[in-house]
Protein backbone atom coordinates (compact mmCIF):
# COMPACT_ATOMS: atom_id res chain seq x y z
CA UNK A 1 0.00 0.00 0.00
CA UNK A 2 1.25 3.49 -0.82
CA UNK A 3 -0.69 5.15 2.02
CA UNK A 4 -0.44 4.10 5.68
CA UNK A 5 -1.96 5.52 8.83
CA UNK A 6 -1.43 5.17 12.55
CA UNK A 7 -1.77 7.33 15.68
CA UNK A 8 0.27 9.33 18.15
CA UNK A 9 -0.55 11.90 20.84
CA UNK A 10 0.21 15.64 21.04
CA UNK A 11 0.29 17.11 24.54
CA UNK A 12 -0.88 20.59 25.44
CA UNK A 13 -0.23 20.83 29.16
CA UNK A 14 -1.80 17.74 30.71
CA UNK A 15 -4.36 17.47 27.91
CA UNK A 16 -3.58 15.02 25.14
CA UNK A 17 -4.90 15.25 21.59
CA UNK A 18 -4.93 12.30 19.25
CA UNK A 19 -2.85 12.92 16.11
CA UNK A 20 -3.28 10.86 12.95
CA UNK A 21 0.10 10.12 11.38
CA UNK A 22 -0.35 9.37 7.69
CA UNK A 23 2.46 8.58 5.25
CA UNK A 24 2.11 8.69 1.46
CA UNK A 25 4.44 7.60 -1.36
CA UNK A 26 4.64 9.42 -4.69
CA UNK A 27 6.74 8.87 -7.83
CA UNK A 28 8.95 11.90 -7.45
CA UNK A 29 12.52 12.57 -6.50
CA UNK A 30 13.34 10.65 -3.28
CA UNK A 31 12.67 12.81 -0.26
CA UNK A 32 11.35 12.57 3.30
CA UNK A 33 9.09 15.47 4.28
CA UNK A 34 7.18 15.97 7.55
CA UNK A 35 4.29 18.44 7.50
CA UNK A 36 1.61 19.43 9.99
CA UNK A 37 2.92 22.25 12.23
CA UNK A 38 5.90 20.36 13.63
CA UNK A 39 8.56 22.05 15.77
CA UNK A 40 12.33 21.79 15.15
CA UNK A 41 12.84 18.64 17.24
CA UNK A 42 10.01 16.93 15.38
CA UNK A 43 11.31 18.15 12.01
CA UNK A 44 14.58 16.33 12.73
CA UNK A 45 12.69 13.05 13.08
CA UNK A 46 13.26 12.25 9.40
CA UNK A 47 16.98 11.64 9.96
CA UNK A 48 16.40 9.65 13.14
CA UNK A 49 13.82 7.47 11.41
CA UNK A 50 16.11 6.90 8.42
CA UNK A 51 19.04 5.71 10.53
CA UNK A 52 16.91 3.74 12.98
CA UNK A 53 15.19 1.85 10.17
CA UNK A 54 18.50 1.01 8.45
CA UNK A 55 20.02 -0.26 11.69
CA UNK A 56 16.94 -2.36 12.45
CA UNK A 57 16.96 -4.32 9.19
CA UNK A 58 14.03 -2.33 7.80
CA UNK A 59 14.17 -0.45 4.50
CA UNK A 60 12.46 2.84 3.85
CA UNK A 61 10.93 3.39 0.38
CA UNK A 62 13.21 5.02 -2.20
CA UNK A 63 10.56 7.44 -3.43
CA UNK A 64 9.19 10.71 -2.16
CA UNK A 65 7.71 10.12 1.26
CA UNK A 66 5.38 12.68 2.81
CA UNK A 67 4.28 12.31 6.42
CA UNK A 68 1.35 14.43 7.55
CA UNK A 69 0.44 15.01 11.19
CA UNK A 70 -3.28 15.72 11.38
CA UNK A 71 -4.95 17.95 12.47
CA UNK A 72 -2.49 20.26 10.77
CA UNK A 73 -3.41 23.33 12.86
CA UNK A 74 -2.50 21.63 16.16
CA UNK A 75 1.08 22.41 17.29
CA UNK A 76 3.26 19.32 17.80
CA UNK A 77 6.37 19.34 19.95
CA UNK A 78 9.20 17.02 20.82
CA UNK A 79 10.54 13.67 19.70
CA UNK A 80 7.67 11.53 20.99
CA UNK A 81 6.27 11.18 17.44
CA UNK A 82 9.35 9.33 16.12
CA UNK A 83 7.95 5.80 16.46
CA UNK A 84 4.60 6.66 14.86
CA UNK A 85 6.33 8.40 11.94
CA UNK A 86 8.65 5.44 11.41
CA UNK A 87 5.80 2.91 11.55
CA UNK A 88 3.65 4.85 9.08
CA UNK A 89 6.58 5.42 6.70
CA UNK A 90 7.69 1.77 6.71
CA UNK A 91 4.13 0.48 6.30
CA UNK A 92 3.72 2.24 2.93
CA UNK A 93 5.75 -0.52 1.24
CA UNK A 94 5.29 -3.48 3.55
CA UNK A 95 2.88 -6.26 4.39
CA UNK A 96 1.78 -4.64 7.60
CA UNK A 97 -1.56 -5.15 9.34
CA UNK A 98 -3.51 -1.97 8.55
CA UNK A 99 -6.16 -2.71 11.19
CA UNK A 100 -3.48 -3.09 13.84
CA UNK A 101 -1.91 0.23 12.84
CA UNK A 102 -5.22 2.09 13.00
CA UNK A 103 -6.08 0.77 16.48
CA UNK A 104 -2.70 1.60 18.03
CA UNK A 105 -1.06 4.80 19.25
CA UNK A 106 2.74 5.04 19.29
CA UNK A 107 4.71 7.21 21.71
CA UNK A 108 8.49 7.28 21.91
CA UNK A 109 11.76 8.65 20.59
CA UNK A 110 14.07 6.71 18.28
CA UNK A 111 17.80 6.36 18.70
CA UNK A 112 19.97 6.00 15.62
CA UNK A 113 20.53 2.35 16.54
CA UNK A 114 16.79 1.66 16.38
CA UNK A 115 16.18 1.47 20.10
CA UNK A 116 13.20 3.26 21.65
CA UNK A 117 14.14 5.99 24.09
CA UNK A 118 11.83 7.12 26.93
CA UNK A 119 10.11 10.49 26.75
CA UNK A 120 8.36 12.63 29.38
CA UNK A 121 4.59 12.84 29.45
CA UNK A 122 3.88 9.20 28.59
CA UNK A 123 1.15 8.87 31.24
CA UNK A 124 -1.07 11.75 30.01
CA UNK A 125 -0.49 10.54 26.43
CA UNK A 126 -1.74 7.05 27.33
CA UNK A 127 -4.72 8.55 29.17
CA UNK A 128 -5.61 10.54 26.03
CA UNK A 129 -5.33 7.44 23.82
CA UNK A 130 -7.58 5.45 26.16
CA UNK A 131 -10.21 8.21 26.24
CA UNK A 132 -10.17 8.36 22.44
CA UNK A 133 -11.13 4.68 22.30
CA UNK A 134 -7.94 3.18 20.89
CA UNK A 135 -7.30 -0.46 21.65
CA UNK A 136 -3.55 -0.40 22.24
CA UNK A 137 -0.62 1.91 22.83
CA UNK A 138 3.08 1.20 22.21
CA UNK A 139 5.62 2.91 24.47
CA UNK A 140 9.35 2.54 25.12
CA UNK A 141 10.12 -0.33 27.48
CA UNK A 142 11.51 2.13 30.03
CA UNK A 143 8.08 3.83 30.20
CA UNK A 144 6.09 0.58 30.45
CA UNK A 145 5.59 0.72 34.23
CA UNK A 146 4.30 4.28 34.02
CA UNK A 147 2.00 3.60 31.06
CA UNK A 148 0.57 0.49 32.76
CA UNK A 149 -1.01 2.68 35.43
CA UNK A 150 -3.84 3.20 32.91
CA UNK A 151 -5.80 -0.06 33.01
CA UNK A 152 -8.39 0.79 30.35
CA UNK A 153 -6.09 0.20 27.37
CA UNK A 154 -3.64 -2.50 26.32
CA UNK A 155 -0.08 -1.27 26.84
CA UNK A 156 2.84 -2.79 24.94
CA UNK A 157 6.44 -1.92 25.83
CA UNK A 158 9.02 -2.24 23.04
CA UNK A 159 12.80 -2.01 23.20
CA UNK A 160 13.41 -1.50 19.47
CA UNK A 161 11.79 -0.42 16.22
CA UNK A 162 12.09 -3.98 14.94
CA UNK A 163 9.93 -5.20 17.84
CA UNK A 164 7.26 -2.62 16.99
CA UNK A 165 7.33 -3.66 13.32
CA UNK A 166 6.92 -7.33 14.26
CA UNK A 167 3.95 -6.42 16.43
CA UNK A 168 2.16 -5.12 13.32
CA UNK A 169 2.96 -8.14 11.16
CA UNK A 170 6.20 -7.07 9.46
CA UNK A 171 8.68 -9.77 8.49
CA UNK A 172 11.76 -8.71 10.42
CA UNK A 173 14.32 -10.32 12.69
CA UNK A 174 13.97 -8.99 16.22
CA UNK A 175 17.34 -9.08 17.92
CA UNK A 176 17.76 -8.98 21.68
CA UNK A 177 18.87 -5.47 22.60
CA UNK A 178 19.44 -3.75 25.90
CA UNK A 179 16.53 -1.39 26.45
CA UNK A 180 17.38 2.25 27.07
CA UNK A 181 16.95 2.91 30.77
CA UNK A 182 15.04 5.78 32.31
CA UNK A 183 17.41 8.25 33.94
CA UNK A 184 14.76 10.30 35.74
CA UNK A 185 14.60 10.05 39.51
CA UNK A 186 11.32 9.20 41.24
CA UNK A 187 9.75 11.84 43.44
CA UNK A 188 11.06 11.19 46.98
CA UNK A 189 8.49 10.23 49.58
CA UNK A 190 7.75 13.03 52.05
CA UNK A 191 9.17 12.53 55.53
CA UNK A 192 6.81 11.20 58.17
CA UNK A 193 5.82 14.03 60.49
CA UNK A 194 3.04 14.24 63.06
CA UNK A 195 0.89 17.14 64.14
CA UNK A 196 1.57 16.24 67.77
CA UNK A 197 5.09 17.63 67.29
CA UNK A 198 3.52 21.10 67.39
CA UNK A 199 3.11 22.13 71.03
CA UNK A 200 1.77 25.29 72.59
CA UNK A 201 -0.15 26.44 69.49
CA UNK A 202 -3.68 24.98 69.90
CA UNK A 203 -5.38 27.88 68.07
CA UNK A 204 -3.04 27.48 65.12
CA UNK A 205 -3.61 23.72 65.00
CA UNK A 206 -7.39 24.26 65.04
CA UNK A 207 -7.11 26.81 62.22
CA UNK A 208 -5.06 24.28 60.23
CA UNK A 209 -7.85 21.71 60.67
CA UNK A 210 -10.44 24.25 59.46
CA UNK A 211 -8.26 25.01 56.42
CA UNK A 212 -8.02 21.30 55.63
CA UNK A 213 -11.81 20.84 55.85
CA UNK A 214 -12.67 23.45 53.25
CA UNK A 215 -9.48 23.73 51.18
CA UNK A 216 -8.86 27.28 52.44
CA UNK A 217 -5.73 29.38 51.88
CA UNK A 218 -3.74 30.35 54.96
CA UNK A 219 -1.29 33.10 55.92
CA UNK A 220 0.85 32.68 59.03
CA UNK A 221 2.92 35.56 60.34
CA UNK A 222 5.20 35.52 63.34
CA UNK A 223 8.83 35.58 64.47
CA UNK A 224 11.30 32.81 63.63
CA UNK A 225 10.77 29.76 65.81
CA UNK A 226 7.02 30.22 66.24
CA UNK A 227 6.25 26.99 64.34
CA UNK A 228 5.03 28.28 60.97
CA UNK A 229 6.99 25.80 58.87
CA UNK A 230 6.16 22.90 61.20
CA UNK A 231 2.46 23.59 60.81
CA UNK A 232 2.61 23.95 57.03
CA UNK A 233 4.52 20.69 56.53
CA UNK A 234 1.93 18.78 58.53
CA UNK A 235 -1.06 19.92 56.48
CA UNK A 236 -0.79 17.19 53.79
CA UNK A 237 -0.91 14.53 56.51
CA UNK A 238 -4.37 15.58 57.69
CA UNK A 239 -5.82 15.90 54.18
CA UNK A 240 -7.81 12.92 52.83
CA UNK A 241 -6.13 10.61 50.32
CA UNK A 242 -6.45 11.53 46.64
CA UNK A 243 -9.12 9.68 44.66
CA UNK A 244 -8.33 7.85 41.41
CA UNK A 245 -8.85 10.87 39.16
CA UNK A 246 -6.80 13.25 41.29
CA UNK A 247 -4.01 10.70 41.80
CA UNK A 248 -3.82 10.14 38.03
CA UNK A 249 -3.74 13.91 37.40
CA UNK A 250 -0.90 14.38 39.92
CA UNK A 251 1.04 11.49 38.39
CA UNK A 252 0.55 12.96 34.90
CA UNK A 253 2.04 16.26 36.02
CA UNK A 254 5.03 14.45 37.56
CA UNK A 255 5.50 12.66 34.25
CA UNK A 256 5.45 15.93 32.31
CA UNK A 257 7.98 17.36 34.76
CA UNK A 258 10.38 14.55 33.83
CA UNK A 259 10.09 12.50 37.04
CA UNK A 260 9.93 8.71 37.05
CA UNK A 261 6.36 7.58 37.76
CA UNK A 262 6.01 4.05 39.09
CA UNK A 263 2.76 4.21 41.06
CA UNK A 264 -0.27 6.35 41.79
CA UNK A 265 0.56 8.12 45.02
CA UNK A 266 -2.49 8.88 47.14
CA UNK A 267 -0.68 11.44 49.30
CA UNK A 268 -1.50 15.05 48.38
CA UNK A 269 1.59 16.71 46.87
CA UNK A 270 3.57 19.30 48.81
CA UNK A 271 5.63 21.93 46.99
CA UNK A 272 7.85 24.41 48.82
CA UNK A 273 9.89 26.46 46.30
CA UNK A 274 12.72 28.63 47.58
CA UNK A 275 12.05 32.36 47.86
CA UNK A 276 14.55 33.02 45.04
CA UNK A 277 12.33 31.11 42.56
CA UNK A 278 11.61 32.86 39.26
CA UNK A 279 8.13 33.50 37.91
CA UNK A 280 8.68 30.90 35.16
CA UNK A 281 9.72 28.24 37.68
CA UNK A 282 6.68 29.02 39.82
CA UNK A 283 3.98 29.08 37.13
CA UNK A 284 5.74 26.94 34.50
CA UNK A 285 7.51 27.83 31.30
CA UNK A 286 9.80 26.91 28.47
CA UNK A 287 10.39 28.17 24.95
CA UNK A 288 9.78 25.14 22.71
CA UNK A 289 7.75 23.07 25.14
CA UNK A 290 6.17 24.04 28.45
CA UNK A 291 7.11 22.27 31.66
CA UNK A 292 4.79 22.47 34.68
CA UNK A 293 5.89 24.80 37.45
CA UNK A 294 5.48 24.54 41.20
CA UNK A 295 1.87 25.76 40.93
CA UNK A 296 0.86 22.82 38.70
CA UNK A 297 2.93 20.28 40.65
CA UNK A 298 1.11 21.34 43.83
CA UNK A 299 -2.34 20.87 42.29
CA UNK A 300 -4.42 18.61 44.51
CA UNK A 301 -2.17 19.38 47.47
CA UNK A 302 -0.31 22.21 49.16
CA UNK A 303 1.87 25.05 47.85
CA UNK A 304 3.95 26.42 50.72
CA UNK A 305 5.78 29.71 50.31
CA UNK A 306 8.09 30.14 53.29
CA UNK A 307 9.54 33.60 53.88
CA UNK A 308 6.83 35.01 51.62
CA UNK A 309 8.12 38.54 52.17
CA UNK A 310 11.35 37.58 50.38
CA UNK A 311 9.64 36.44 47.17
CA UNK A 312 9.60 38.68 44.13
CA UNK A 313 6.45 40.77 43.97
CA UNK A 314 5.88 39.59 40.39
CA UNK A 315 6.06 35.94 41.50
CA UNK A 316 3.51 36.47 44.28
CA UNK A 317 1.15 38.41 42.01
CA UNK A 318 1.35 35.58 39.47
CA UNK A 319 -0.59 33.48 42.00
CA UNK A 320 -3.68 35.65 41.86
CA UNK A 321 -5.28 34.24 38.72
CA UNK A 322 -4.60 30.55 39.56
CA UNK A 323 -6.06 31.08 43.04
CA UNK A 324 -9.25 32.43 41.47
CA UNK A 325 -9.60 30.04 38.49
CA UNK A 326 -7.96 26.81 39.66
CA UNK A 327 -5.97 26.62 36.41
CA UNK A 328 -2.85 28.20 34.92
CA UNK A 329 -2.62 28.85 31.18
CA UNK A 330 0.83 29.52 29.74
CA UNK A 331 1.10 31.18 26.35
CA UNK A 332 4.09 30.93 24.04
CA UNK A 333 4.53 31.91 20.41
CA UNK A 334 2.29 29.62 18.38
CA UNK A 335 0.90 27.50 21.21
CA UNK A 336 -0.45 27.50 24.75
CA UNK A 337 -0.61 24.96 27.57
CA UNK A 338 -3.21 24.58 30.32
CA UNK A 339 -2.33 23.03 33.68
CA UNK A 340 -4.49 22.42 36.74
CA UNK A 341 -3.70 24.70 39.69
CA UNK A 342 -6.21 23.81 42.39
CA UNK A 343 -3.93 23.90 45.41
CA UNK A 344 -4.05 25.16 48.97
CA UNK A 345 -1.75 28.12 49.40
CA UNK A 346 0.12 28.43 52.69
CA UNK A 347 2.11 31.62 53.18
CA UNK A 348 4.53 32.12 56.06
CA UNK A 349 6.22 35.43 56.76
CA UNK A 350 8.14 37.21 59.48
CA UNK A 351 6.82 40.56 60.78
CA UNK A 352 9.91 42.33 59.40
CA UNK A 353 13.23 41.47 57.68
CA UNK A 354 14.98 40.74 60.99
CA UNK A 355 11.95 38.95 62.43
CA UNK A 356 11.82 40.78 65.77
CA UNK A 357 9.31 43.55 65.11
CA UNK A 358 6.71 43.49 67.89
CA UNK A 359 8.29 40.45 69.56
CA UNK A 360 8.43 40.53 73.37
CA UNK A 361 12.04 40.65 74.45
CA UNK A 362 13.28 41.13 70.88
CA UNK A 363 15.06 44.10 69.39
CA UNK A 364 14.08 45.10 65.86
CA UNK A 365 16.83 46.80 63.87
CA UNK A 366 14.76 47.40 60.74
CA UNK A 367 13.85 50.89 59.58
CA UNK A 368 10.17 51.77 59.12
CA UNK A 369 10.72 51.95 55.36
CA UNK A 370 12.29 48.47 55.32
CA UNK A 371 9.34 47.04 57.28
CA UNK A 372 6.84 48.73 54.96
CA UNK A 373 8.65 47.48 51.87
CA UNK A 374 8.92 43.95 53.31
CA UNK A 375 5.23 43.64 54.15
CA UNK A 376 4.26 45.41 50.91
CA UNK A 377 5.38 42.37 48.92
CA UNK A 378 2.06 40.80 49.89
CA UNK A 379 -0.29 42.93 47.82
CA UNK A 380 -3.85 43.73 48.79
CA UNK A 381 -5.41 41.66 45.96
CA UNK A 382 -3.35 38.63 47.05
CA UNK A 383 -4.30 39.03 50.72
CA UNK A 384 -7.94 39.36 49.68
CA UNK A 385 -7.71 35.80 48.35
CA UNK A 386 -6.46 34.46 51.69
CA UNK A 387 -9.16 32.88 53.87
CA UNK A 388 -7.33 32.55 57.21
CA UNK A 389 -4.71 34.85 58.65
CA UNK A 390 -2.88 33.75 61.80
CA UNK A 391 -0.49 35.63 64.04
CA UNK A 392 1.80 33.24 65.89
CA UNK A 393 3.95 34.04 68.90
CA UNK A 394 6.89 32.08 70.21
CA UNK A 395 5.94 29.33 72.62
CA UNK A 396 6.82 30.06 76.25
CA UNK A 397 7.50 27.53 78.99
CA UNK A 398 4.00 28.09 80.36
CA UNK A 399 2.48 27.43 76.93
CA UNK A 400 4.53 24.27 76.54
CA UNK A 401 3.51 22.64 79.83
CA UNK A 402 0.18 24.30 80.55
CA UNK A 403 -2.02 22.88 77.80
CA UNK A 404 -3.62 19.53 77.15
CA UNK A 405 -1.90 16.86 75.06
CA UNK A 406 -1.23 18.03 71.48
CA UNK A 407 -3.54 16.89 68.69
CA UNK A 408 -2.10 14.03 66.66
CA UNK A 409 -2.24 13.76 62.87
CA UNK A 410 -4.55 10.73 63.13
CA UNK A 411 -7.04 12.62 65.30
CA UNK A 412 -7.03 15.70 63.08
CA UNK A 413 -7.30 13.56 59.94
CA UNK A 414 -10.38 11.79 61.34
CA UNK A 415 -12.05 15.13 62.15
CA UNK A 416 -11.29 16.46 58.67
CA UNK A 417 -12.66 13.31 57.00
CA UNK A 418 -15.89 13.46 59.02
CA UNK A 419 -16.38 17.16 58.26
CA UNK A 420 -15.77 16.58 54.55
CA UNK A 421 -18.37 13.83 54.52
CA UNK A 422 -20.82 16.30 56.05
CA UNK A 423 -20.02 18.96 53.44
CA UNK A 424 -20.21 16.37 50.62
CA UNK A 425 -23.73 15.42 51.71
CA UNK A 426 -24.71 19.10 51.81
CA UNK A 427 -23.21 19.77 48.36
CA UNK A 428 -24.65 16.60 46.80
CA UNK A 429 -26.12 17.34 43.39
CA UNK A 430 -23.79 20.29 42.81
CA UNK A 431 -20.51 20.30 40.82
CA UNK A 432 -18.47 21.28 43.91
CA UNK A 433 -16.64 19.10 46.42
CA UNK A 434 -15.10 21.61 48.83
CA UNK A 435 -16.40 24.78 50.45
CA UNK A 436 -13.55 26.75 48.85
CA UNK A 437 -14.91 25.85 45.40
CA UNK A 438 -18.49 27.05 45.95
CA UNK A 439 -19.24 30.32 44.10
CA UNK A 440 -20.32 33.36 46.08
CA UNK A 441 -23.69 33.74 44.37
CA UNK A 442 -24.73 30.27 45.54
CA UNK A 443 -23.51 30.99 49.07
CA UNK A 444 -25.39 34.27 49.28
CA UNK A 445 -28.59 33.40 47.41
CA UNK A 446 -28.66 29.60 47.15
CA UNK A 447 -30.82 27.13 49.08
CA UNK A 448 -28.49 27.26 52.12
CA UNK A 449 -28.05 31.03 52.22
CA UNK A 450 -27.79 32.36 55.80
CA UNK A 451 -30.58 34.41 57.27
CA UNK A 452 -30.22 38.21 57.57
CA UNK A 453 -29.66 37.82 61.31
CA UNK A 454 -26.77 35.38 60.84
CA UNK A 455 -25.01 37.47 58.23
CA UNK A 456 -25.59 40.87 59.85
CA UNK A 457 -21.94 41.18 60.94
CA UNK A 458 -20.83 40.46 57.37
CA UNK A 459 -23.19 43.04 55.94
CA UNK A 460 -21.93 45.68 58.37
CA UNK A 461 -18.28 44.93 57.47
CA UNK A 462 -19.13 45.16 53.76
CA UNK A 463 -20.99 48.43 54.28
CA UNK A 464 -18.06 49.97 56.18
CA UNK A 465 -15.61 48.94 53.46
CA UNK A 466 -13.49 46.73 55.73
CA UNK A 467 -14.55 43.72 53.66
CA UNK A 468 -14.71 43.34 49.88
CA UNK A 469 -17.39 41.24 48.21
CA UNK A 470 -14.73 38.62 47.45
CA UNK A 471 -13.78 38.65 51.13
CA UNK A 472 -17.48 38.42 52.05
CA UNK A 473 -17.79 35.22 50.06
CA UNK A 474 -14.57 33.80 51.51
CA UNK A 475 -15.81 34.39 55.05
CA UNK A 476 -19.03 32.53 54.18
CA UNK A 477 -17.01 29.58 52.83
CA UNK A 478 -14.93 29.56 55.98
CA UNK A 479 -18.05 29.71 58.15
CA UNK A 480 -19.46 26.67 56.36
CA UNK A 481 -16.25 24.74 57.11
CA UNK A 482 -16.67 25.59 60.79
CA UNK A 483 -20.30 24.42 60.60
CA UNK A 484 -19.23 21.17 58.94
CA UNK A 485 -16.72 20.55 61.72
CA UNK A 486 -19.51 20.97 64.24
CA UNK A 487 -21.92 18.87 62.10
CA UNK A 488 -24.43 21.73 61.88
CA UNK A 489 -26.86 21.81 58.93
CA UNK A 490 -27.09 25.62 58.90
CA UNK A 491 -24.77 28.52 59.64
CA UNK A 492 -24.94 30.07 63.06
CA UNK A 493 -23.96 33.52 64.29
CA UNK A 494 -20.98 31.91 66.06
CA UNK A 495 -19.75 30.35 62.78
CA UNK A 496 -19.78 33.70 61.03
CA UNK A 497 -18.16 35.45 63.98
CA UNK A 498 -15.39 32.86 64.21
CA UNK A 499 -14.83 33.06 60.44
CA UNK A 500 -14.55 36.86 60.66
CA UNK A 501 -11.99 36.44 63.43
CA UNK A 502 -9.92 34.01 61.35
CA UNK A 503 -10.05 36.38 58.39
CA UNK A 504 -8.00 39.13 60.04
CA UNK A 505 -9.28 42.66 59.49
CA UNK A 506 -12.71 41.54 58.32
CA UNK A 507 -14.45 42.61 61.43
CA UNK A 508 -12.42 45.77 62.10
Amino acid sequence: MSLARTWSVALSGVDGHLVEVEADLSNQQPDFRIIGLADKALGEAAQRVHNAAANSGLELPRRKLTVNLSPANLPKHGSGFDVAIAVAALATEGTWNAASLMSTAHVGELGLDGRLRPVPGVLPAVVAAARAGLRRVVVPLANLEEASLVDTIEVHGAASLAAVAALHGAEVVVDDVDAVQLNAEPVPAPPRVDLSDVVGQPEAVEALVVAAVGGHHLLMSGPPGAGKTMLARRLPGILPDLDDADALACASIRSLAGHAVTDLSRTPPFEAPHHSVSVAALVGGGSRSVRPGAIARASGGVLFLDEAGEFQTSALDALRQPLENGTIEIHRTGFSALFPARFQLILATNPCPCGNYGVRGGTCVCTPMAIRRYLGRLSGPLLDRIDIELHLARVSVADRVGHAAPTSTAEARARVAEARRHSAARLAGTPWKLNAEVPGTWLRDGPSAPSPTVRRALDVALQRGSLTLRGYDRVLRLAWSLADLAQRPQLSIDDVGRALFLKRGAGE
